[in-house]
């Protein structure tokens, strides 16, 4: 093989037919709706711990979707070889938060749909996305559910139970463990607006040892 040949390689071939314009264009895109869908998630982010390390992946991941796309549409055998390489890629990383997995997709599609050109759906459709979630996801509850623990002796259930029933809006009992030192029960309640004040009388009764009240959204307490 002498130098003639490695000029006239098709890989050199490809690699000059390869438009830098494109590129460029298509990374600053991809970075920019990165840096949006960073900013959405950041701002309608309601879990336990938030990870900036996360909303940094989804600038990467918008742009490393995005320069495969590319990659992919110069040339239609490469993209039979990408297929076969990712196929074989898996994932371990855990999903905390169901939320999460939307804002992946969303990277992906982003990423997707600018490296095919179509700049305009991806500008447009990550801003229709962007207002909804954070529309919906930051709309507070009209009633925030809460969890009110309980333990008294056998003869101060019925009174507790009564209480409830004048000063919540709504209750359910949750559980209810009996010893023999005395009830223990868990009652989520909705309440009348921030009034509060029943636990007060609740704790002050004689039957009861102690009363815990702690917010509740369905997935952590605090």
């Amino acid at each position: 093989m002498t130098f003639q040949d490695i000029f006239k390689s098709s890989f050199l071939e490809k690699a000059t037919s390869f438009s830098t314009l494109d590129l460029i264009i298509g990374m600053t895109v991809a970075f920019v709706l990165g840096l949006f869908i960073f900013y959405i998630y950041k701002k309608t982010y309601n879990g336990v711990m938030y990870s900036s390390g996360f909303g940094v992946s989804l600038i990467a991941l918008t742009m490393i979707t995005t320069l495969v796309i590319l990659a992919v549409t110069s040339n239609i055998v490469l993209s039979l070889g990408m297929v076969g390489a990712l196929s074989i890629v898996r994932f371990r990383t855990a999903i905390k938060e169901p939320l999460d997995i939307a804002y992946l997709f969303w990277a992906i599609a982003a990423g997707i749909v600018t490296g095919a050109g179509l700049i305009p759906l991806a500008v447009f459709g990550s801003l229709f996305i962007g207002v909804v979630l954070f529309v919906f996801v930051n709309k507070k509850p009209t009633d925030s559910p809460y969890i009110l623990i309980v333990s008294c002796d056998g003869g101060g259930e019925q009174a507790v139970l009564s209480i409830l029933q004048e000063n919540v809006k709504k209750q359910a009992l949750k559980s209810k463990s009996v010893t023999k030192d005395g009830i223990e029960m868990t009652i989520e309640v909705r309440l009348k607006g921030a009034q509060s004040a029943f636990v007060n009388r609740i704790a002050g009764m004689e039957t009861v040892q102690s009363a815990v009240l702690v917010s509740y959204n369905g997935d952590y307490m605090s």
